[in-house]
């Protein structure tokens, strides 16, 4: 294997020749061994990097700071690695000091080093097109790398709404499927009034559109971006036009509305939008959760729970108990969630840690809302797939759980009165017998009235009743 010389601040430092990236991105690779997770695990902040550095490209060619061949040699390259190329290129652990510049510096090393051969150049003949004058012209590691990271997580938000939009899909689908599916309500675990499985179901569907509309919203806080800051937001070594010229060929490099900030300096040392979404990613989290820990119980037993649906079954549950067969899906999203709310945590102390006109803690920041958003991406497909589509209801024993529930005499209590229903609840109650055998008992409703009192329809609105005489 042939190598290469190059040197940096530190010194001289042979780099394998058919290696992309540079000694920069090498010395990064031998600092920073903590979490065994490259760069080149998050694609879409890759070819996030790739855009940021194309668009660099087209402002300073246009305010003439940089010639069309290396402009044109730049651009090519960095379409290269938005198309999926050369991401094994991009090394660097992505919890590293320096405020991301080790990350920035793969990026500039990989982009020249390609843009040189496509030129007709070797690699590492920096002379003709070099890493940090020509890829990193007007740029710091400080406004390249934030807005780099806006970019994916823009992207990767949208990711995580078409997820839940297919969660909500699976639940609307339970939700009319389970419309007429008579069952028992529940507050403090205690039977409370009826309502139907498919009601059970339509809250879930509420409750995921709201937090969809929630991200959406925290989506618009990373739409404003510091490029052109430089190195702390005086924009310091770029052309006076170069923040407004850089803007424009942003948006139209990735087709999205990103805008520049009105403050610079402000906007490079503020993380805010970031413990914003991550607050969201934990209440989306913790709301899912939530009905997680609804579908394990519900589905509990078989014979000695709630038992009121099935879930489907995944794998055998136990390797000592035949015939076990336990709820994995729920119980995986249900860590999924504890592992997005931890990872909240460490954002929020992240963001705290800033100091100045910089927090060097981007990289935990970004590593961390990247982590829980695939993790809840993937986490609410399969919740969807191989869990909620596969629900069944058990719609006799929810029926029969009503008819024996004292909460039932809640829904009679507008026609009996309060006094005989707390007689028929503590009798029920001490008996073991029914609500309905002992309103039939005391003749306090025939059985038609009781009837048509009991059914789905009657018991799960509101409507007009008139008390017994």
């Amino acid at each position: 294997m042939t190598k290469r010389m190059e040197h940096d601040l530190i010194g001289d430092r042979e780099i394998d020749n058919e290696l992309y990236y540079g000694v920069q991105t090498a010395r990064a690779q031998e600092n920073f061994h903590i979490t065994g997770v490259t760069l080149s695990q998050f694609p879409t902040f890759i070819t996030s990097l790739a855009k940021v550095k194309k668009a660099c490209a087209l402002a300073n060619y246009n305010l003439n700071l940089l010639e069309e061949h290396k402009k044109n040699a730049i651009c090519e390259a960095c379409d290269e690695i938005i198309n999926g190329s050369l991401h094994d290129q991009f090394v660097v652990d992505v919890i590293q000091g320096g405020a991301g510049t080790s990350t920035n510096m793969n990026a500039n090393e990989v982009i020249a080093n390609r843009a040189l051969e496509i030129l007709g150049h070797e690699k590492g003949e920096y002379q003709h097109l070099h890493p940090n004058n020509d890829v990193n012209k007007s740029q710091s590691t400080n406004d390249s790398y934030p807005t780099a990271f806006r970019i994916a997580l823009f992207e990767k938000l949208y990711e995580l709404v078409d997820s839940m939009k297919v969660l909500r899909k699976s639940c609307m689908v339970k939700a009319e499927e389970f419309k007429d599916v008579i069952k028992m309500g529940r507050t403090q675990l205690q039977d409370a009034v009826p309502m139907t499985l498919g009601q059970e179901f339509h809250s879930y569907v509420t409750m995921i559109d709201e937090d969809i509309e929630r991200l959406i919203g925290a989506q618009q806080l990373v739409r404003e971006m510091n490029l052109g800051a430089t190195a702390i937001g005086t924009g310091i070594n770029s052309h006076p036009e170069y923040a407004h010229e850089v803007e424009q060929r942003l948006q139209e490099v990735t087709g999205r509305p990103f805008v520049t900030a009105k403050d610079l300096v402000e906007a490079t040392q503020d993380t805010g939008a970031y413990v914003q979404i991550s607050g969201v990613l934990k209440r989306v989290a913790i709301k899912i959760s939530k009905i997680c820990n609804d579908l394990r119980l519900l589905s509990s037993g078989p014979r000695t729970g709630l038992n009121e649906i099935n879930l489907p079954a995944m794998q055998p549950g136990s390797s000592i108990m035949p015939g076990k067969v336990n709820p994995v899906i729920p119980e995986v999203v249900n860590q999924v969630a504890f592992q997005v709310i931890g990872a909240d945590v460490t954002i929020t102390m992240a963001s705290e840690g800033g100091q100045l006109q910089l927090n060097v803690f981007e990289p935990v920041i970004a590593y961390n809302l990247f982590n829980s958003i695939n993790m809840m991406k993937n986490a609410f497909e399969t919740l969807s797939e191989k869990c909620i589509d596969g629900i069944t209801a058990n719609e006799e024993h929810c029926k029969s759980l009503v008819l024996n529930s004292i909460g039932l005499v809640t829904a009679l209590n507008p026609y009996i009165g309060y006094e005989n229903s707390t007689n028929v609840a503590k009798e029920a109650l001490e008996s073991g017998r029914s609500v309905y055998d002992i309103v039939l008992e005391k003749q306090l409703l025939t059985q038609s009235e009781l009837d048509e009192i009991i059914k789905p329809e009657n018991m799960i609105k509101p409507r007009m009743v008139s008390k017994k005489q």
